[in-house]
């Protein structure tokens, strides 16, 4: 199948669709968890259900039909898709999750990174949500509940370079700095990360640090979020990045509809939710995502980002034609008994699964790999 528009979609090939039609015909709740690398990932999971032949629901953020129009809401229904808030406890959409999972036949697709970070070739951490839900459904279901993991796997077949020249020059005239279209590509793109840290560093910490990139990132934002658990006395124990921003939005959310719109406090609160949102933005920047590897792909993602997070769109523009490689592990059954510590426990499982299903994948060799930067035009 072709998607010509938004994610530009060449082809779609799916592997281990047998593994799904299994757990169809032997009647299991099945729960699919595929990593989250780009805004078009649902549709290409929907692209891959043909291939096992079954509708299929999903359980996404109350942004994803909150924020769309009637008509587009009301298409999102119709093909499976349900939210939650994962700020609060949605104990409905919770319940929904459960039912599917234990009553009905159609597979539940949850992404268990929780946000899009375009990180394709690494995972983030999962989130323990949509392993509790499934052990949530085993325990008291009439049939056995599965997971099965799924790795998205995006690489161009048609060369971008020439576009994300262009939005470079685009990225670093937003920062009033002038074009260098001389300097090699990575290069261009660490120097605007190290600027941008920069700025933010100065802005929370009163100084520029120096130092590895990854180390800048995590000493910023555990600079942040200590100074939001300290107001809302918070305790950070234990606790990874993600859940240490999820706490601290919840924290803000329930204190600004608490206060007065023309009050301090709600300046204050909201203030608060905007750092939040900068250490859910700094998380998504590896800092040696590039370093380690730097392919055509992980350039454009990284521009990706730039393009959201400097430029200020809504998502950013897939600049050339890709391929899409969805991968379908073996099924994991979820297990009936109480044990303690089931969800944490399965969740590392998956994150292993999905990541070797990810590195399973071998991309072809394109001749536009090997092009440098200094000889394109932009």
């Amino acid at each position: 199948m072709i998607i010509s528009k938004g994610p530009r979609i060449s082809e779609v090939e799916v592997r281990g669709a047998e593994h799904v039609r299994g757990a169809l015909d032997a009647g299991n709740g099945i729960l699919i968890t595929p990593n989250h690398s780009v805004h078009g990932d649902p549709m290409i999971v929907y692209t891959a259900a043909e291939e096992f032949g079954s509708p299929l629901y999903f359980m996404g953020a109350w942004q994803v039909l909150g924020l769309v129009n009637p008509i587009r809401r009301a298409f999102l229904r119709m093909h499976g898709c349900f939210s939650v808030d994962r700020e609060g406890t949605d104990r409905q959409a919770m319940q929904q999750a459960v039912d599917v999972l234990q009553n009905r036949k159609e597979p539940l697709v949850i992404f268990p990174e929780g946000e899009v970070y375009h990180c394709n070739e690494r995972l983030t951490l999962f989130r323990e949500g949509p392993t509790a839900l499934a052990v949530m459904a085993a325990r008291k279901a009439d049939r056995d509940v599965v997971i099965v993991p799924c790795g998205l796997r995006y690489y161009y077949v048609e060369d971008p370079l020439p576009s994300l020249l262009k939005l470079m020059d685009d990225v670093e005239e937003a920062l009033f700095w002038r074009p260098t279209p001389e300097r090699p590509m990575s290069e261009r793109l660490y120097r605007v990360a190290d600027g941008m840290l920069a700025l933010k560093e100065l802005e929370f910490l009163g100084k520029a640090r120096q130092g590895p990139v990854p180390e800048r990132i995590a000493f910023l934002t555990d600079g942040v979020l200590k100074r939001i658990e300290e107001k809302y006395e918070i305790s950070a124990e234990g606790k990874t990045i993600p859940e240490r921003i999820k706490q601290g939005r919840q924290r803000a959310i329930s204190a600004i509809t608490e206060a007065d719109e023309s009050s301090e406090e709600y300046r204050r609160c909201a203030d608060d939710l905007d750092d939040c949102y900068l250490c859910a933005q700094l998380y998504s920047y590896p800092g040696d995502y590039v370093a380690e590897h730097p392919s055509i792909d992980r350039l454009a993602e990284t521009l990706d980002k730039f393009e959201e997070d400097i430029l200020k769109r809504a998502t950013a523009t897939v600049r050339a034609r890709r391929r899409a490689v969805v991968v379908l592990g073996e099924p994991i059954t979820v297990p009936k008994e109480k044990k303690r510590d089931a969800a944490s426990e399965l969740t590392q499982l998956l994150e292993e699964r999905v990541q070797s299903l990810l590195d399973s994948v071998q991309l072809p060799e394109r001749s536009f790999e090997l092009v440098p930067p200094r000889s394109v035009e932009g």
